[in-house]
C-alpha cells in the first residue's frame, strides 16, 4: 500500500509543482506531469529517510512530495537549458 500511496500523492504533487513553478523548458502533458510528481515523491521519501525525518518504509507526505517535484523540475530545467 505504501507504493500506491506514494504514486497517488506524487500525482497530486506533480500538478501542484507545475502550478508553482511553470516554465517553457519543463515537461508538459498529463503523463509527464504524473511521472514528475511520482519521481518527486520518491526523491522526497528517499531524502527524508536519509535525513531521519521519516521512518524506514514511511513515504513523504504531500508537502514533501511537492518539494521533491519542485527539485526535480529545477534539475530538469537546468539540464534542458544546457542542451539548448
Amino acid at each position: 500500500m505504501g507504493i500506491l500511496w506514494t504514486i497517488l500523492i506524487g500525482f497530486v504533487a506533480g500538478v501542484i509543482a507545475k502550478f508553482i513553478m511553470p516554465g517553457s523548458n519543463e515537461p508538459s502533458g498529463f503523463i509527464l506531469t504524473t511521472i514528475l510528481g511520482i519521481v518527486g515523491a520518491f526523491v522526497a521519501s528517499y531524502l527524508g529517510q536519509a535525513l531521519g525525518w521519516y521512518a524506514p518504509g514511511e513515504g513523504a507526505g504531500l508537502i514533501g512530495a511537492v518539494v521533491g517535484a519542485i527539485i526535480v523540475l529545477f534539475v530538469w530545467g537546468m539540464l534542458a537549458r544546457r542542451r539548448v
